[in-house]
């Protein structure tokens, strides 16, 4: 990779807005493809998202806007990904350029339904990319401090190392301290996991659990994490890291999680769909519960936590009964 490599991001959510938001801190030019022309015409217009994090003001003269997804793939050496997981393989669907001699970014946290993979996975199966040319963005990190300029932390994650630095690189800054790692499958599923983790946490909440218990949960959280993430792709890799660990805790008590939300409102009694409904957000861990569960029912491992989060949003349980029998599993 050099230094001069343009980059384009490809989504139009606040995580995308944000991710838009660092790297013109550092680049003359950032892609930008969102599917809405209505919201690039309003940035275009009045310098800022009109959908998210709207208090983040862009220098138009750095953007390369574009609704056509083929434009800014073809535009970019480097295309983050920043679609929720549920809807990258519809929004692919229309690509006819490839990924020859690019690296592809994921800095989605879910797993792509159609598929049942990781985003990274995903990419490297269906458009042939090596891993080395796949790159993976983690936290711990809100796109709403990022848009305050709050001092914050990324992750950056590839089996090239030497490509992970120079990527860190695009995202420093003053209020953003970048680490790398060499963990790309573990650190997504990190990413994903602790997106359930947060929804369990906020059922806890929302059926009137107190900080007493919620340290317990989280505490088995990233114990099941590591067994989860260690059978799936085992490597040396320290589970108290902030990619893991740091994410998941920042995802499971910050109150700008949409994952803890959607959860808070499932313990105050919500349907699932009537929570759906509720959020201008996607929570990614809705998704990620169903492909997460299929896929460890492939191995054993002891996954409560994941167990009682699948059976309230996709069997229907009662939240009430399902955590207090959970509350018995946790040491």
């Amino acid at each position: 990779m050099e230094k001069d490599l343009k980059i384009a991001v490809l989504g139009g959510g606040s995580w995308a807005t944000a991710i838009v938001k660092m790297l013109c801190e550092n680049l003359n030019e950032v892609g930008w493809y969102m599917r809405s022309a209505y919201a690039i015409e309003h940035i275009k217009r009045n310098d800022h998202n009109p959908n998210y994090l709207s208090s983040v003001e862009f220098d138009i003269e750095k953007l390369k806007l574009s609704n056509d997804i083929n434009e800014i793939v073809t535009y970019a050496d480097v295309c983050i990904f920043a679609i929720p997981s549920a809807f990258l393989h519809s929004e692919l669907e229309p690509l006819t350029v490839t990924f020859e001699g690019k690296t592809v970014v994921t800095a989605i946290k879910g797993i792509v339904p159609e598929a049942g993979l990781i985003v990274g996975e995903y990419f490297s199966k269906n458009y042939g990319l090596d891993l080395n040319d796949i790159g993976v963005i983690t936290g711990p990190c809100h796109a709403e401090e990022v848009a305050l300029e709050r001092l914050s932390y990324l992750t950056v994650a590839c089996a090239d190392q030497e490509k992970a630095q120079q990527l860190a690189a695009y995202f420093e800054s003053d209020y953003i301290n970048c680490k790398i790692s060499d963990d790309i499958i573990g650190t997504e599923y990190a990413a994903v996991l602790k997106n359930i983790y947060a929804i369990a946490a906020g059922i806890a909440h929302g059926l009137g659990y107190g900080d007493n218990f919620q340290s317990v949960l989280m505490s088995n959280a990233i114990r099941e994490m590591k067994r989860y993430i260690k059978k799936v792709h085992k490597m040396k890799r320290n589970i108290n890291d902030s990619a893991y660990l740091g994410d998941l805790l920042v995802t499971g008590y910050s109150i700008f999680s949409r994952n803890r939300l959607f959860g808070n409102m499932l313990g105050k009694g919500y349907t699932v769909r009537s929570a759906q409904l509720e959020m201008s957000m996607v929570a990614e861990g809705y998704y990620a519960t169903k492909s997460a569960y299929e896929i460890i029912q492939k191995h054993e491992v002891k996954t409560p936590i994941l167990d009682a989060v699948y059976e309230i949003l996709y069997e229907n349980k009662n939240p009430k009964k399902t955590f207090k029998k959970l509350s018995e599993k946790l040491d």
